[in-house]
């Protein structure tokens, strides 16, 4: 349905959230804002829905606000969602649709009388972050979640240009948060890192038990793309089995690049490791799935802050992962798991036969992940840090 005869705003028709909404129309009003709805979700796009879960349990009115959606998107994953979800198609950012689109963003914020402006990638930063901060009195924050290395050229120069722009700017870990400061430069003020959080409850099941595998599974969790560093992981694997021809290897994660998964089922054949390596997909129980493994591996060519590597981490896994972003905040060296140089495949092989060669050692490093999990990157330490943040902002009304 429409939002008025003039606008073209949206709203997807979900089983649950128009009673929900009604419930909290009185509630202080956050819009969370992302460029899309990808078939295959990422990251990001899971921790807005995540949001959009939690926040009424900390006293907020929540809804979701996106310029594209896959239909696939609508059925598997947001049909439950307890909130009001609107499409504004935005094809583009810089045309005479992109000014109209602007006044239907804020006749939107007004009439839905949205208080607080949470945005999720370049074009929601951008482009609804301007409109927010000069067309309405909301409130405006940035949620920075990698190092720019997916950032086309003009996308470096307006985050530049537009830096004063956020209330505030949320960080998904220390190397992002010195990226914004440095590279963006945006007043160190105005951003603090806020690790993403866990619900450890629902990882609550019994320690591994301490015999060693007869066929250990060294696991990796993303979605496919070059990035990811797959196929590093697939070059260190067949260092590995030439060691222990037993180990076994999987990815598990959505294939968004097909020409890269191409590449990966070709080096898989090429490198002779046919009969010990398996492609998983998009795992539907991340927690089964990852309490079958023994080592959990991040090659990844750049991160901003891994899910993976915390999730993991919350199975009892000892980690093996690149150096690159904010995976050290998380991975201590020696201690819940291994850091390796990126594009080293080698190095990446040699940690993970490390492990191999040590089971004691390595369940204690994973041990040793679960309680870093519950110290630093639980649910609640996440929200109280957002929530106190909206708080401050809209005290300043």
């Amino acid at each position: 349905m429409e939002i008025d005869s003039v606008s073209k705003i949206t709203v997807l028709p979900l089983e649950k959230s128009g009673s929900m909404q009604t419930e909290r129309s009185a509630l202080p009003h956050v819009l969370l804002v992302l460029d899309q709805f990808p078939k295959t979700l990422g990251g990001g796009e899971r921790i807005v829905l995540k949001l959009a879960a939690l926040l009424p349990q900390y006293g907020y009115r929540v809804s979701i606000l996106t310029f594209s959606v896959h239909p696939e998107s609508v059925v598997t994953t947001l049909d439950s969602l307890p909130c009001s979800i609107y499409l504004l198609p935005l094809p583009c950012t810089y045309n005479l649709s992109a000014v109209k689109a602007a006044n239907t963003l804020r006749i939107f914020l007004r009439q839905q009388q949205v208080q607080i402006v949470q945005t999720f990638f370049e074009s929601s930063d951008l482009w609804a972050g301007l409109v927010t901060k000069t067309l309405s009195n909301a409130a405006l924050i940035w949620s920075r979640r990698d190092m720019g290395i997916l950032r086309a050229h003009k996308h470096v120069i307006a985050y530049r240009l537009l830096s004063a722009l956020p209330d505030a700017v949320f960080a998904v870990s220390e190397q992002v948060r010195k990226h914004c400061i440095e590279v963006d430069r945006i007043d160190p003020e105005r951003v603090q890192t806020i690790y993403n959080g866990l619900d450890l409850s629902e990882w609550d099941y019994s320690d591994r038990a301490e015999t060693t595998p007869s066929r250990p599974l060294i696991t990796t969790v993303g979605n496919i793309r070059r990035v990811k560093g797959h196929d590093i992981f697939i070059q260190a694997a067949a260092s590995v089995v030439r060691q222990y021809p037993n180990a076994i290897f999987s990815i598990a994660g959505g294939v968004l690049d097909p020409d890269y998964f191409k590449e990966l089922q070709d080096l898989v054949r090429d490198l002779g490791l046919t009969d010990c390596f398996y492609f998983a997909g998009a795992v539907t129980d991340l927690h089964q799935h990852l309490s079958a493994a023994d080592v959990f591996v991040l090659p990844s060519r750049s991160e901003g802050f891994s899910n993976a590597i915390i999730e993991a981490m919350a199975a009892s896994l000892p980690v093996v992962a690149t150096n690159v972003g904010g995976n050290a905040e998380a991975v201590k060296d020696g201690i819940n798991g291994l850091l390796v140089p990126p594009d080293d495949s080698m190095a990446l092989a040699k940690a993970i036969a490390h492990l191999l060669s040590d089971p004691s050692q390595a369940r204690k490093m994973g041990i040793a992940g679960k309680t870093i999990v519950a110290e630093n990157f639980t649910t609640e330490a996440m929200m109280t840090k957002i929530t106190r943040t909206y708080k401050d902002l809209l005290s300043r009304g």
